[in-house]
């Protein structure tokens, strides 16, 4: 009996309008998926900001148990002489180091030195570990124009005017609401007194008041005084403020060390229509920034 021939038929692929059907569900679903997942990866940089902020926190206070009750003051003072002059020159763990700022001068209590090769005849180096960056702005190292801003004309500041020192030394003790009270947050520098169209991208070693990080290690509370400190305490200096870069708001901690992020309005801050930071808006407020839990002026120059 004659085999029957097999009958094979044509396999069928995908035509062209299903091929474009499926790649424009993919893309849909792509664009979808992409901002949360870009948002998700903004909150994980956001936490770990935050818990570096935290880490600064306990260093700040295990610095004042080591000083009498002393906080940190923004700066160590001048003393006259420059780098060439030994009185200038402080301890900070790995080495002397002229006249560091908060952050070097507490790093050796935060577990790692921020600067491994500390120097005495240069005025600013790079801080060399990750604790000591923020996730948002990493190249934002340089000891002057820094990430992080410090508190310093409420709770210490070595600048001196005629002889006298601003506001130093500040006792821990002076401080009536730890939980209250801002130590540190992200902050914008100089940049954030002028308008958001005249900021210029951040320079590591820049000195310009409309860069971005300029002087970022201090930082100013929300309302100011025409007699007192201003930025960089230059005639004609900006003011500087908190930085929202994550996820429209700034990173904060407090005396306390619990850690916040929060919107630059929440902490008292006023902000112009051209995104200037005003430095006496009528809705700037020192409440959290005191340390008293009062809307106190900053202190004045002497």
């Amino acid at each position: 009996m004659p085999r029957l021939t097999e009958i094979r038929r044509p396999r069928r692929g995908f035509t062209l309008i299903e091929l474009l059907v499926v790649i424009a569900i993919l893309a849909i679903l792509i664009s979808i998926l992409l901002p949360s997942l870009s948002a998700a990866r903004r909150r994980t940089r956001q936490t770990v900001c935050q818990t570096r902020l935290r880490e600064l926190s306990n260093g700040w206070h295990m610095y004042a148990d080591d000083n009498d009750e002393m906080c940190v003051p923004g700066r160590m003072a001048n003393l006259g002489g420059g780098s060439g002059n030994p009185q200038n020159w402080y301890d900070i763990g790995s080495g002397m180091k002229y006249r560091p700022r908060w952050v070097a001068t507490m790093g050796k209590y935060v577990g790692t030195p921020a600067l491994q090769l500390p120097r005495t005849d240069v005025d600013r180096q790079d801080y060399d570990h990750a604790v000591y960056a923020c996730t948002e702005r990493p190249e934002w190292i340089d000891e002057r124009n820094y990430a992080f801003g410090y508190n310093h004309q409420f709770l210490g500041n070595s600048r001196r005017t005629n002889g006298r020192f601003h506001n130093f030394p500040v006792n821990r003790s002076r401080i009536a609401s730890f939980g209250g009270t801002v130590l540190a947050a992200d902050c914008m520098g100089t940049a954030a007194g002028v308008a958001t169209s005249a900021r210029l991208a951040y320079e590591n070693d820049g000195g310009a008041f409309e860069s971005m990080g300029n002087h970022g290690w201090t930082l100013d509370p929300p309302r100011l005084i025409p007699t007192g400190d201003i930025g960089t305490g230059d005639a004609g200096s900006p003011r500087t403020a908190v930085d929202p870069r994550h996820v429209d708001k700034a990173n904060v901690v407090y005396a306390d060390g619990h850690g916040e992020s929060q919107k630059p309005e929440q902490l008292g801050y006023e902000i112009g229509p051209d995104g200037e930071y005003l430095q006496t808006g009528p809705n700037a407020r020192n409440y959290l920034w005191s340390g008293s839990g009062r809307d106190e002026d900053p202190p004045e120059k002497p």
